[in-house]
């Protein structure tokens, strides 16, 4: 799959530049923070979710994911170093039963999983595969879902499931690879489908949270979730649902799949703002200006890869925005220098929560991510 620029054009010369600057300032970063498991920065430096009360984070892997894509790309013992440390880390949560939800494919693809695709690690497939038989139990046969969180103060989430499981979806497909087994991919592929019928409008916008009843599987209702309001655009939902369908299309060649991508990122595409800075919402009110660059890149990210099964003016029109996003990522919210920890800067997590607009650990993955899938220096992941 071609999913590249070339190099002679004034956009691969630029993504080449940009690859090299990434060079420049993640050899120092990893180098002070090898040994932590970071979420976020303060005064530019990263915290440190390594401790018992924190390691179960959802984000915790993509440090490691990071890593690996660093030491792909350079050959620098530094990063092998750091992955290996951090999934090490992360794989105390493989026996916390509280921290094991729908999150396990963030958590070991990006260090276990990589691992093991670089190396052929047993110990490293073994926890990718618990992992993976972990996420395939949360599977609920009635719904034809992959429940989300566990339940939390006392709230029912029996029936919880979210966009962002779609990203988590190719640990099955990698676990269904390896073991020759087709129910992980059966169940992956079930929550797509489920995802496309209920997650997905008819104008290619996304809710974030489905609540159907655990025992019949019947839909109950919607809900905002991170985003403003039910009936909204949360932007990072939309970006795991470009990048998740494409891949579900990649890992079983179900056209629906192919199809659903792209009508998700034609409403991405077309409620990007003029200066290519995401909102939090694409629905949220004229007046409210909250970002959240994690999304520009994830979207990005997923608009690469939806191109690369495209061909023509089509492939161009999906390429090409993900070019205008991660550009302008670089020129405008990209910190770059050396003795400054994170990368990106106006991540949100969530619209509602009371803090915005700060550095978060994955947005600085996917910016990494999407770079190398322009050059075609990428060490494929998912």
């Amino acid at each position: 799959m071609k999913n590249f620029v070339s190099d002679n054009t004034e956009i691969g010369k630029w993504a080449a530049e940009t690859q090299q600057k990434l060079i420049r300032k993640l050899l120092p970063t990893a180098r002070r923070n090898r040994d932590k498991v970071p979420f976020r920065s303060c005064d530019g430096v990263f915290d440190d979710y390594s401790a018992p009360d924190k390691i179960g984070w959802w984000t915790n892997g993509f440090w490691g994911g990071m890593m690996w894509q660093m030491f792909h790309l350079t050959g620098e013992t530094i990063f092998r170093e750091a992955a290996l440390i951090n999934e090490e880390k992360v794989r105390a949560v493989l026996m916390d039963y509280e921290n094991m939800d729908h999150d396990s494919g963030f958590r070991f693809l990006l260090n276990a999983v990589a691992h093991y695709r670089h190396d052929h690690d047993d110990r490293a497939k073994d926890t990718g595969l618990l992992a993976a038989s972990n996420l395939a139990g949360r599977y609920n046969p009635a719904g034809r879902f992959i429940r989300a969180w566990n339940d939390s103060g006392g709230e029912d989430r029996r029936g919880y499931a979210i966009i962002d499981c779609m990203m988590n979806l190719p640990l099955l497909y990698w676990a269904s690879e390896v073991t020759s087994d087709p129910r992980f991919r059966m169940i992956a592929r079930e929550h797509a489908l489920t995802a496309a019928e209920y997650f997905v409008r008819e104008d290619g916008s996304v809710c974030h949270i489905v609540d159907f009843d655990c025992e019949t599987g019947a839909f109950r209702r919607s809900l905002a979730g991170q985003g403003y309001a039910a009936g909204s655009s949360w932007s990072r939902g939309q970006a795991w649902a470009v990048y998740g369908f494409a891949l579900s299309y990649r890992h079983t060649g179900d056209i629906r799949f192919l199809d659903t991508a792209r009508k998700v990122a034609d409403y991405c595409i077309a409620s990007i703002p003029d200066s290519g800075l995401v909102p939090v919402d694409y629905r949220q009110p004229e007046t409210v200006l909250l970002e959240d660059s994690s999304a520009a890149a994830i979207t990005a990210c997923g608009l690469i890869e939806l191109a690369g099964y495209l061909e023509g003016a089509e492939a161009d029109h999906y390429r090409g925005s993900a070019v205008f996003l991660l550009r302008t990522l670089d020129e405008k919210r990209c910190c770059w220098d050396p003795e400054t920890d994170f990368l990106l800067e106006k991540c949100t997590s969530a619209y509602h929560d009371g803090e915005h607009e700060f550095s978060l650990i994955y947005g600085d993955y996917y910016f990494l991510e999407g770079i190398l899938k322009l050059t075609g220096s990428e060490f494929f992941l998912w």
